[in-house]
């Protein structure tokens, strides 16, 4: 591969864009191969995580399970980072194709309190100094706030230990399923649920996380050369939901679309949020967004449209999606 960019880690290789003149995408791709007659319409997964997050499955293995369940383009969108994406790019199987990305941690001011939400970022530069540095800030705050959770739980007699929430977070971005994780092993809870249940992780011993202004965020993913979408924008079974108008704003401000098929959002959810596209211009996508054994939702139970994957890969300036 041709001179490529790297990380702050100084981990992920990903070709730059004006390292190639072309590149290979799902839609053109399978309908090439099908000028003859019809083929299926590549299956297309934009959210995922590994161990790199809060995932359960490391990204190699990741790549190799997307494949098994017939995906032909799959996002890595880890929280905060882009540590796997070199391991996930190392593991391709011939014929997947890897889009990098990251599920940023962001925060809308304008309300009271303010309310936290999630900003996929596909396609961007990992070397951009203004986002990395971003990303590595939210990185430390989350392991200082897992690391306080913790001995909230061990004063009330909790035998949970940091370096054990550590050791199973594997190098990855800490968060409340490594704790969750721990509980369960304790034999506290039985299920990841169970432990965010508002007497556990879910308001008992959680500690407010840190996060980036969703403007400065969105700023920073679109001067990385990277494209914007709004990660499960009205999953009121998750909490507090920004106000439409706010999605408005970011349209204005550059949003390039809103994930509307999502296991979080109710029918009624969807339908909403695809008006809402529809009405503000933005493009739609579906997402599994799959934690492995931290949830129950398998890869690829939501899709998005060839068509739209194509316009991000389009609009995105930082990166290339890769094919094994």
């Amino acid at each position: 591969m041709a001179d490529g960019l790297r990380d702050r880690r100084g981990s992920a290789t990903v070709a730059r864009v004006d390292d190639l003149g072309s590149y290979p995408d799902a839609g053109t791709a399978l309908a090439a191969e099908g000028a003859a007659g019809p083929v299926a319409r590549p299956r297309i997964d934009l959210h995922t995580h590994s161990t790199a997050s809060d995932g359960t499955t490391p990204p190699g293995e990741l790549m190799r399970a997307a494949a098994e369940a017939g995906l032909d383009v799959v996002a890595l969108t880890d929280h905060d980072t882009t540590a796997g994406w070199a391991p996930a790019i190392a593991a391709l199987p011939a014929g997947l194709t890897l889009v990098p990305g990251a599920e940023v941690s962001c925060r809308w001011f304008g309300a009271d309190p303010p309310i936290g939400l999630h900003m996929l970022a596909y396609l961007f530069d990992p070397a951009h100094d203004g986002l990395a540095t971003e990303l590595a800030r939210v990185r430390e705050a989350r392991e200082r706030r897992a690391e306080r959770m913790v001995g909230l739980l061990a004063a009330d007699g909790s035998d949970v230990t940091w370096d054990e929430v550590r050791a199973h977070a594997a190098g990855g971005t800490v968060g409340r399923p490594h704790l969750a994780q721990a509980l369960i092993r304790r034999g506290l809870v039985d299920t990841v649920s169970a432990a965010f249940a508002p007497q556990w992780l879910g308001e008992r011993y959680r500690i407010p996380k840190v996060d980036i202004d969703v403007f400065v965020a969105l700023r920073l993913i679109r001067a990385a050369g990277g494209v914007a979408v709004f990660a499960h924008p009205r999953a009121t079974a998750r909490g507090q939901v920004v106000p439409d108008d706010l999605i408005g704003e970011l349209a204005a401000a550059g949003l390039f679309g809103v994930e509307a098929d999502h296991t979080d959002h109710t029918d009624a959810e969807v339908a909403h949020v695809r008006g809402l596209a529809e009405e503000l211009g933005l493009v739609v996508t579906g997402s599994s967004d799959f934690h492995g054994t931290n949830k129950t939702v398998a890869l690829g139970a939501r899709t998005t449209a060839p068509e739209v994957y194509e316009a991000i890969v389009a609009a995105a300036t930082g990166c290339r999606p890769v094919t094994g």
